[in-house]
């Protein structure tokens, strides 16, 4: 409701630019007025306000000068034309869903291409980080891992792929875009010790994987 009002009176502004500048014709202004009134009982309309009556150059009926036969059928004719600017509205929204819908169906499947900037974890170890697409609704991943090792010093383990550690999440069909919510998942496994502050070279162990962070984005649309 307010995306739509804002942009109503973005147009309102707008217009009342052309009217005050005094250059267009006088079919062209009448026909701006016109298009000004009509937006204006349309937004009245779906802001539940009153509905003002007009006369065929879009200036208010006096109810003091208008008898009330006249005021009535004025006021049904403005009613009709709201009405039906709503109806078509509606059917404007519902061929742009359709559309979308038709289109999602005919394409066969969608990517999603990751680009990993940096990983900024204080970790203390090497790490392996995981990256990969799940739906919250219904509790499982649905894509593979994408995965990164990097290292004790902060930088990718492969470090000929500084600045080029890029991913490609294909085979995204229909069917994972109708899904209500998506999430972007991000899991930190570290590997070495057993514990962290374990010093003693007799018990000192290396190559372990143990989970250490997790981060996700919430739910998108």
């Amino acid at each position: 409701m307010f995306r739509s009002v804002r942009h109503m009176i973005y147009d309102l502004i707008e217009w009342r630019s052309q009217i005050l500048s005094g250059t267009l014709p006088q079919d062209e202004l009448k026909e701006l007025k016109k298009k000004v009134t009509a937006k204006i009982d349309y937004g009245n309309r779906i802001l539940d306000l009153d509905l003002v009556v007009r006369d065929e150059d879009g200036n208010i009926l006096d109810p003091e000068q208008t008898s009330t036969i006249s005021l009535f059928r004025a006021h049904e004719i403005a009613s009709k034309q709201v009405e039906e600017r709503l109806q078509e509205e509606k059917s404007q929204k519902q061929n742009i869903d359709i559309n979308r819908q038709a289109k999602f169906a005919a394409t066969p499947s969608f990517a999603l291409f990751v680009n990993l900037k940096n990983v900024v974890c204080k970790i203390g170890e090497d790490a392996e980080v995981l990256m990969s697409l799940y739906d919250p609704l219904e509790c499982k991943f649905i894509s593979e891992n994408y995965l990164v090792r990097w290292s004790s010093c902060g930088l990718p383990k492969d470090i000929d792929r500084l600045h080029n550690l890029r991913a490609v999440f294909t085979d995204l069909g229909s069917k994972d875009l109708k899904r209500e919510k998506i999430s972007f998942v991000c899991q930190i496994v570290r590997v070495g010790r057993m514990e962290l502050r374990d010093n003693n070279t007799r018990k000192l162990t290396s190559g372990l994987r143990r989970p250490f962070g997790v981060a996700g984005t919430p739910g998108v649309h």
